[in-house]
């Protein structure tokens, strides 16, 4: 993009046209005349090169002055360009293993399979963002720390199964690895998203604490109840080695789960199928954006040298070509 640095420099160029009057009024006043016996003896020479030439030497000094008013505008090529600093968030989830992850309410399997699914979408569509995984049933770890390494992430998350786990629902142990894996994180966000579709019955330390350290260090806990209301499909193996379905109540402690998010700014969900936890996770990606700080450069490349050049090279040889093989009768 061409752009002038000091546009009032071209009120300079009002002079151009006052120069031009001034010549042409000096012409008129200032004529020459030298006598010959007969013009039949000159030799008509008012159309020659070095005639033409002769009689615009005024046009090329006025055109080295427009050069030179013009290199005072400072001309100058810009180049923008924008630069897009991004601030990613650290994302813990905690999953649960129990075996009543196994029940069948989420089609087309069980919630277990489902929520995998689910997470691994999620994944595909955050970008910059630190994510690892927590498992828990009767005890937690760490099954994947904080990584931007998503094919890694999802690899494991593929290979997450029940079973790994003693039985069982240690939500506070399960917490208190969250957030002592997330704390020491340099990010302004941390955030846990916490799924589990039982009630707590196993672990030493009571959820309700782990929540409130959660909120110490300013880590915002998605707390998600996973299963439908009432009564699910759970598979079972009778003695013949077959495998069966039974019906078992639903139970999920969503005052608990409701608590431990209000206590850590965070918000509470109740997925009942497939979609309406995908909703979910669709609302915490929007909700939790990474920060993106967008700066607009320029770079300016100098051309008024190049017009000084230009300038100078057409005045001198204008100013030598009058004194020399131009040069007319005094």
């Amino acid at each position: 993009m061409f752009q002038l640095h000091n546009k009032l420099v071209l009120i300079g160029l009002i002079t151009v046209p006052v120069l031009i009057y001034w010549h042409f009024l000096m012409q008129k006043r200032g004529k020459r005349f030298v006598f010959f016996s007969a013009k039949e003896l000159l030799v008509d020479s008012s159309q020659s090169l070095k005639v033409r030439l002769a009689k615009n030497l005024f046009f090329f000094k006025l055109l080295a002055l427009v050069l030179f008013i013009l290199a005072l505008a400072r001309p100058q090529l810009m180049n923008y360009y924008q630069v897009e600093k991004r601030q990613g968030i650290d994302i813990l989830i905690t999953l649960d293993i129990s075996g009543s992850m196994a029940s069948i309410d989420f089609k087309p399997n069980n919630r277990l399979e489902v929520a995998k699914d689910v997470i691994s979408n999620f994944i595909d569509e955050r970008q910059n963002d630190r994510i690892g995984l927590v498992i828990f049933a009767g005890t937690s770890y760490t099954k994947c720390p904080l990584t931007i390494d998503y094919e890694l992430l999802r690899y494991v998350l593929r290979e997450t199964s029940i079973g790994e786990l003693e039985d069982g629902t240690a939500l506070g142990m399960a917490l208190a690895t969250s957030v002592n894996r997330i704390r020491h994180a340099k990010t302004k966000t941390k955030i846990i998203i916490l799924l589990s579709d039982g009630v707590y019955n196993r672990g030493e330390i009571d959820p309700r604490d782990a929540a409130k350290i959660a909120r110490d260090f300013n880590i915002k806990v998605y707390a998600i109840g996973v299963g439908k209301r009432g009564e699910a499909r759970f598979p079972i193996t009778d003695q013949f080695g077959r495998r069966q379905y039974i019906m078992v109540n639903v139970e999920i402690d969503e005052a608990l789960l409701q608590q431990i998010a209000n206590d850590t700014g965070g918000l509470y969900f109740r997925a009942t199928d497939k979609d309406s936890l995908q909703q979910v996770f669709s609302e915490i990606n929007r909700w939790e954006k990474s920060e993106v700080s967008t700066k607009k450069y320029s770079r300016a490349r100098d051309l008024y040298p190049y017009f000084i050049l230009i300038a100078l090279i057409i005045f001198s040889l204008a100013e030598v070509a009058k004194r020399s093989f131009l040069r007319t009768l005094p």
